[in-house]
């Protein structure tokens, strides 16, 4: 049996991204990104939770958060979870989740805007072919309507 392992964030930079490059001259950042929700309790009070995740950007992506994103920054994230262990410095075993980003999706501009005072629409970057995975390709059914066919939708 398959599984997915398929995660979707929108959330904002709590700092600028931790560029590096691993001794085979890969370059990785790792973002630290807040998610947030609000709800109103029985009593009235107003009730914000805060769930900080962090996100591993490899190669390409690692650049464009180099350039682009800054502490801040509101960011959507597509990718998948990823679970490793280490050995603290008393030994003991623990276990980080992060998120490993396939596509990354800047909103509201780059960095650089915000030092001009500009706006902007930002703009999405997916990691290369070749580092994800291949999926089968469907193939249209007879039944399903071509571009061509006539419709009274408006758009």
């Amino acid at each position: 049996m398959a599984g997915v392992n398929k995660v979707i964030i929108l959330g904002n930079l709590g700092a600028d991204p931790e560029v590096r490059t691993t001794t085979s001259g890969i370059k990785v950042a790792r973002l630290r990104l807040a998610t947030s929700e609000s709800y109103t309790n029985k009593e009235g009070q107003r009730i914000t939770n805060t769930e900080w995740h962090t996100v591993n950007l490899w190669r390409g992506l690692a650049d464009i958060a180099e350039k682009y994103l800054a502490k801040g920054r509101q960011v959507y994230v597509e990718g998948k979870l990823r679970t490793r262990s280490y050995d603290d410095k008393d030994g003991i075993t623990r276990y980080s989740t992060e998120i490993e980003a396939d596509n990354i999706n800047l909103i509201g501009g780059s960095k650089n805007d915000d030092e001009q005072g500009n706006g902007g629409s930002g703009g999405g970057y997916s990691a290369p072919q070749q580092q994800q995975q291949s999926k089968p390709q469907q193939q249209p059914s007879a039944a399903a309507p071509s571009a061509t066919d006539d419709d009274d939708l408006p758009f």
